[in-house]
């Protein structure tokens, strides 16, 4: 008897998870999402301390020498940004600074939608809409909810930002529709075309320009424009950790 009131009890809790997660997860967000970013910094510490014990010696110095080589990279990125800078002085123009920050990944805001994840930016400005990336590739944005960054991932209706499609630089805007990541709003003039390749625009202030989106599988058209359907590099996977643009 007692076993079938644990299973009853654990049941209702999913199904009370499931239809009420999001009322539920906007009054306890704010503590709970702290106490999974103190939570995942004590696993990482403590991962840490056993991968330096248990790796091995050899291994150890490879990643040391690969992290200088990364650092060298860095380093000769800086001269460029810099040189490039001053030509752009030259010419009476402002100074090109991008910045972009690591960040991590917490958890799912709902257990059944694999699109919204919460993520631990101590930086964020609630007024901001942030450009998300995953290994050089657009992933989504970050908005504000419940005071706290929240990512929507492609796929997400409310992912939405700018883009262009093909060579030619056919405007349009993503747009999500859960397992379908379309562009939209293309004119009907316009010509895009299968296997085109579809890339950030930067006009909308969230994104660089030419950040790789995805590939068109499909062109719609419309009574009114055309729409593509995309096959987007970042796949639905959450990973740990994204980058998310601070400055474009």
């Amino acid at each position: 008897m007692n076993r079938f009131k644990l299973k009853l009890f654990i049941v209702v809790l999913v199904l009370i998870s499931l239809k009420y997660g999001d009322d539920i997860r906007g009054v306890f967000s704010k503590n709970s999402n702290a106490s999974i970013s103190f939570y995942l910094d004590v696993k990482k510490a403590i991962k840490d301390k056993i991968d330096e014990h248990f790796y091995q010696q050899k291994e150890i110095q490879e990643l040391r020498v690969a992290n200088l080589h990364l650092q060298n990279s860095a380093e000769v990125l800086s001269a460029f940004a810099s040189k490039l800078n001053d030509m752009l002085k030259l010419n009476g123009l402002e100074e090109y600074a991008p910045r972009v920050k690591l960040i991590r990944s917490n958890s799912y805001v709902n257990l059944n939608d694999f699109y919204k994840v919460w993520v631990d930016y101590k930086d964020f400005n609630s007024s901001r809409i942030y450009g998300l990336l995953n290994h050089g590739s657009s992933a989504g944005i970050v908005v504000e909810k419940d005071g706290n960054p929240l990512a929507l991932l492609l796929g997400d209706p409310k992912s939405i930002f700018s883009v262009f499609v093909g060579e030619s630089k056919i405007p349009g805007v993503v747009m999500g529709k859960k397992k379908e990541v379309q562009v939209r709003y293309i004119p009907l003039w316009m010509n895009p075309k299968v296997g085109d390749e579809v890339i950030t625009s930067g006009l909308d202030g969230i994104f660089f320009k030419g950040v790789p989106v995805g590939i068109v599988k499909k062109v719609i058209k419309e009574e009114l424009s055309k729409t593509v359907v995309i096959e987007p590099y970042s796949k639905i996977t959450v990973p740990s950790y994204y980058h998310i643009i601070e400055q474009n």
